[in-house]
């Protein structure tokens, strides 16, 4: 699991990889949450099985005060047993043909991220390819998104991040984020 691509956007560092985003040693990762917070497949029930019960502790106490989380917002928790310290959870939109509004509500989650991440101090985070499992986003429209949305925050907002990974699943998905990321270095 080694890096091999990245950009530095002002005074931040962006890398793309191909791992397992439950043992990436940033202080956050981000999970791919279902708006119940309650686990499921994919990324989410990889986080919520590495993390142990302490994150759905934290998940429940979130959904008691706010309700259920709405795509495009996000709220943080510990990490539990991995080796982050927070997890911060996203719902990404469903992909209904580009129409209902996702790419800014995919924009919205990676915005979102990083302004509670900035909140708490944190400088290191890893990113899934938020929405591109089963809510069915094709890679290469989510990642378009998901590097213009983190560029476009780390230009204009005071951040305290200053390490972004995003951690794909496998060679192809990285590939797509490595050619979005040599279009950003590019310019």
């Amino acid at each position: 699991m080694g890096i091999a691509e990245k950009v530095t956007v002002k005074n931040t560092i962006i890398r793309a990889l191909v791992g397992d985003i439950t043992a990436e040693k940033t202080e956050a990762i981000v999970n791919a949450a279902n708006s119940s917070l309650m686990g499921g497949g994919g990324v989410d029930g990889a986080i919520h099985r590495a993390g142990g019960p302490a994150i759905l502790d934290d998940c429940r106490k979130i959904v008691a005060e706010i309700g259920r989380l709405p795509a495009g917002k996000a709220a943080i928790t510990t990490a539990g047993k991995m080796a982050a310290k927070y997890v911060i959870h996203t719902v990404g939109p469903v992909w209904h043909g580009g129409n209902a509004h996702e790419p800014d509500i995919l924009a919205s989650c990676y915005a979102e991220c990083l302004k509670l991440a900035s909140a708490r101090g944190i400088r290191s985070i890893a990113f899934p390819a938020i929405s591109t499992g089963i809510y069915g986003y094709p890679a290469g429209l989510a990642a378009q998104v998901a590097v213009s949305a983190l560029t476009g925050f780390i230009r204009n907002a005071n951040s305290s991040v200053e390490d972004v990974h995003f951690v794909l699943f496998d060679k192809a998905s990285y590939n797509i984020y490595v050619a979005e990321l040599e279009k950003i270095a590019g310019k």
